[in-house]
Parts: structure tokens; C-alpha cells; sequence
């Protein structure tokens, strides 16, 4: 049987990288898949390359105006929600001296505001047996260069973890973080140039610094979020899995 079958998710952020071979998982597990994304071509393409039990809904999860719409889009197609995967976020690069209140604003209102916002506009239409991934990262657990706003924030994300599973023990609804190391996304793609020369060789150069040797796939953080969100972790809470072959670990 499917993992997720008969099972309605909600993946922010899900029109390309993570979210988007998540949401592709969970489809193929059974589930209905509520996608959200800021550009409305984007996610279109994207609802398309999902296939069937995929819907676009299009908004900023910065925006609060923007999920109320999709949940109450939710509540009056599906009246209930089983799974949330608050994956969208943005990522910047600063040196400490250079950060302004646009470049906080702007993460902090994505990857840690909008992450916020979305599970406690969803927990109305969950109940016992539910599950919320939050989108972590390595970064909240290293101190990398000129990222420290970025990595702030996912050490934010981590600690929510803690936090909400506490606040809903007893609830039956579960919180648990996947934390990506260095995965080829088209994220990461635009942060080293591409798939040019150039960029090839800089991520040759920092697979060095992995002990598995390479970058991940998305589709294998796809994978552990599919673990946590299915009855295969059902007794795994406020926890953190990291998919960064093996980073921090070491």
C-alpha cells in the first residue's frame, strides 16, 4: 500500500528543488498535494510535471494574506489537512559588515515568519495522527562564512522542532526537521553560476569537503521527508535528520 495513500499534504515552496521532488513523492505515495510557489508559470509547469493529485496555489508564505487563502482553499476542497512540508525559503549571502535590513527582512520573513505562520494556520485542519516537516538545513548547525543570517534562520527552523512538540504533546500531531547539506538544486545551481565550467569546477571543489564524496539529489531529501511524514517514523518526534552526507556528523 502507498505510504501517503488517501493522505492530504501541502508542500510550500514545491514548484522546483526539494519541494518539488517531494511533492512528486508524495503523489506517487497516494497523496493529494496542495503546492505553493511565488510565480505563477513556474508553479503551473511544475503542477504539470507532478502529475495527477497535484494543485497549484500561488502565493509567498512571507505573505500572511497568501496562506489564509490557501488553507481556507484547503479546508473547503479537502476539510482536513495530514501533512505539512514547510519547505520554502530563501537563502542570501553577506559579509557581516554589508548586512542591511532588506537582506534580514527578507530571510527572516521567509524561512523563519512564513515557516511560523504556515503551521499555525494549519494545525486547525490536522488532527491526531498529522505530521509537520519543517525545512532545516546543515547551515543551523555550522557557522559558514558570510551566511550568518541564513543560518540563523535554520537554526530558528531547528529549534520550533523542539518547541511544537512540546506545545502539541498530547495533540497526536507530530514535528520533525530535515536538514539538507549540499544538494544540486537549481537553488544551488544559481549560487555557484550555473552549469558552466566555472560552476562545475566549485562544486567538484566542495564535494571535497563531503565524506560521502558528492552532492546529494533532491530526491533523496525527497525521501527522508516522505520517511518522516509516513507511519515508517511514527514514533520520531522534535527530531532533526540531516541528509548532507555526513557533514555534520563529522
Amino acid at each position: 500500500m502507498a505510504k501517503l495513500n488517501g493522505k492530504v499534504a501541502v508542500v510550500t515552496g514545491g514548484s522546483d528543488g526539494i519541494g518539488l521532488a517531494t511533492a512528486k513523492l508524495f503523489v506517487a505515495e497516494g497523496a493529494t498535494v496542495y503546492v505553493t510557489g511565488r510565480r505563477q508559470e513556474r508553479l503551473d509547469e511544475a503542477v504539470e510535471e507532478i502529475g495527477g493529485g497535484a494543485v497549484g496555489v500561488q502565493g509567498d508564505v512571507a505573505n500572511l494574506a497568501d496562506l489564509d487563502r490557501l488553507f481556507a482553499r484547503i479546508r473547503r476542497e479537502q476539510g482536513k489537512l495530514d501533512v505539512v512540508f514547510a519547505n520554502a525559503g530563501i537563502s542570501g549571502v553577506a559579509t557581516m559588515g554589508a548586512i542591511d535590513e532588506d537582506h534580514f527582512d527578507r530571510i527572516f520573513g521567509a524561512n523563519v515568519k512564513g515557516l511560523l505562520f504556515t503551521v499555525q494556520k494549519a494545525l486547525p485542519l490536522m488532527k491526531s495522527g498529522g505530521v509537520v516537516v519543517l525545512n532545516g538545513s546543515m547551515s543551523g548547525s555550522k557557522g559558514f562564512p558570510n551566511q550568518s543570517v541564513y543560518n540563523a534562520t535554520k537554526a530558528a527552523v531547528r529549534s520550533f522542532a523542539r518547541t511544537w512538540t512540546t506545545d502539541l504533546r498530547g495533540s497526536g500531531i507530530r514535528v520533525n526537521v530535515v536538514s539538507a547539506g549540499a544538494i544540486d538544486t537549481p537553488g544551488m545551481r544559481r549560487f555557484v553560476g550555473g552549469h558552466t565550467e566555472a560552476a562545475e569546477a566549485q562544486i567538484s571543489a566542495l564535494s571535497q569537503s563531503v565524506p560521502l564524496g558528492r552532492f546529494g539529489g533532491a530526491e533523496e531529501v525527497a525521501k527522508a521527508v516522505l520517511y518522516l511524514a509516513s507511519d515508517d517514523s511514527s514514533y520520531v518526534a522534535g527530531a532533526e535528520l540531516f541528509v548532507d552526507g555526513g557533514v555534520v556528523a563529522v
